[in-house]
């Protein structure tokens, strides 16, 4: 039995086995914490979706029992969620007045790279499944952001314009992306989501060709857009995004766009999640913090029981070995309007005592 966690060293579940649940999202129900994430297969070819969304439970956040693949990939070539599509971030939270767990991820159609940046959604009536799969689209297709600027609906004739990569060039910089995605959907890649305690949930996403994050408040069931969001950080890269709210607060992590390689992580802060929201910085201290230690955000864990006390979750990639990834679990410390994440070789809940 494990009584510390040992961040970036290999995971056993309870069975011996390292965890398989990467760029995961938790969620505590009825006293037990579940993990899902993307199952990975050994090399390269584990970068794309080969089995589907991994399962696991755990009572004290150290232990957790292998609970099996809550969502399977299908062998279905006319389905979305196809064996060998790229289905990433997989996050679930649970409608309490449906009684429903709705699971959302970023989803890439087999064969097309990263051009389709869609959105798939599942459900099932129990948490650890089996999921349902839906539907995959581009959130709010035909509606404007609510800060949208005049030049920004002047859909532009794009025709024959370069595909762009995801990260940073002078020409999309000149690109109304958003315009160009306003009937079809807009792009959807890296992706979280967060219910707040209203009790109403939003979907936050790199969008844009990542240049710009979107977020947008989700139907009451929680299995559509509500047809309200907004352009946050545009033109920022910001990509891997993480939300918590503390304190009346919303708290943010996110990273730059540099693909399987690590860079320095971002934070930020508002009084609303629907902003302004003000960055600030990167919060990781110490060795290694330029590279946030070697990882990337995935999602910010309340620790149920556990007044004021949150973990920040980071994906060590591993492109080469997708199966070996790891995980870099670490405790958030709030300092003077701000936050820090400090790189340690083990620790243990007692720190939020």
């Amino acid at each position: 039995m494990l009584e510390r966690f040992y961040p970036g060293a290999i995971w056993p579940d309870t069975n011996g086995v390292h965890i398989n649940a990467h760029g995961g999202g938790l969620l505590t129900h009825d006293g037990v914490t579940y993990w899902f994430g993307e199952h990975k297969i050994e090399g390269r070819a584990g970068n794309r979706a080969m089995v589907g969304v991994h399962c696991y439970a755990s009572t004290d956040l150290y232990n957790w029992e292998d609970m099996g693949i809550a969502l399977a990939v299908s062998d279905d070539p006319e389905s979305d969620v196809v064996k060998g599509c790229v289905l990433e971030r997989p996050k679930v939270i649970y409608n309490a007045t449906t009684g429903t767990f709705v699971m959302w991820f970023h989803l890439e159609l087999k064969g097309q790279g990263y051009r389709a940046a869609r959105s798939g959604v599942a459900v099932s009536d129990h948490v650890t499944g089996p999921y349902t799969f839906l539907r995959s689209f581009r959130p709010n297709a035909g509606v404007w952001p609510t800060n949208v600027t005049p030049d920004q609906m002047v859909v532009p004739d794009l025709a024959g314009a370069a595909e762009f990569s995801g990260s940073y060039t002078e020409d999309i910089d000149k690109a109304n992306i958003l315009g160009r995605d306003f009937a079809g959907g807009q792009m959807a890649r890296d992706q979280t989501l967060f219910v707040d305690d209203d009790g109403q949930a939003y979907h936050l996403y790199a969008s844009e060709e990542n240049s710009t994050l979107q977020i947008s408040l989700l139907t009451d069931d929680y299995l559509a857009p509500a047809g309200t969001y907004l352009r946050a950080f545009p033109g920022r890269y910001m990509e891997a995004p993480a939300i918590c709210k503390r304190q009346g607060r919303y708290w943010f992590i996110g990273s730059d766009c540099t693909g399987w390689a690590p860079n320095a992580a971002r934070s930020a802060v508002a009084d609303s999640v629907w902003g302004p929201w003000t960055e600030l910085g990167n919060p990781c201290v110490g060795k290694g913090r330029d590279l946030t230690f070697g990882g990337q955000s995935t999602y910010i864990l309340p620790v149920a029981g556990r007044d004021d006390a949150f973990i920040a979750m980071f994906d060590l990639w591993r492109p080469d070995n997708a199966i070996d990834g790891r995980y870099l679990w670490l405790p958030i410390r709030f300092v003077d309007g701000r936050f820090e994440l400090h790189n340690v070789p083990e620790w243990d809940l007692s720190v939020f005592d």
